[in-house]
């Protein structure tokens, strides 16, 4: 499945800066790490977030969002956010920094 090229670069964007940002193609899209920690990405049309378990279940309850599950068995933490919350440049940067604050808070791999 394609991604959307144009969220990948706002979030490219947002991410700008950070030390130690990498991509990785993943889960038929783009991953963005930060010191090899996931941090977010773009699958489809969709943001995926990582988030500490406890904020990515609240999460859930935020408009556009749903569990994240490519396989079946939805992954703890992880979320899609839906353009609903990723339209404008302040609630794609929300998301965004809040997958990178996960990320940067993981040892570095």
């Amino acid at each position: 499945m394609a991604y959307d090229e144009e969220l990948a670069a706002r979030v490219r964007s947002a991410l700008a800066g950070r030390s130690n940002l990498t991509e990785r193609k993943m889960f038929g899209g783009i991953g963005f790490m930060l010191a090899g920690n996931m941090a977010t990405g773009v699958s489809g049309d969709d943001l995926i977030v990582r988030l500490d378990p406890e904020e990515g279940e609240r999460a859930l309850d935020e408009p556009g969002v749903r569990m994240f599950d490519k396989t079946g068995r939805p992954m703890t933490g992880w979320v899609l956010v839906a353009r609903a919350g990723t339209g404008t440049d302040d609630g794609l940067r929300q998301w965004v920094d809040r997958g990178a604050a996960f990320a940067e808070s993981l040892p570095p791999k």
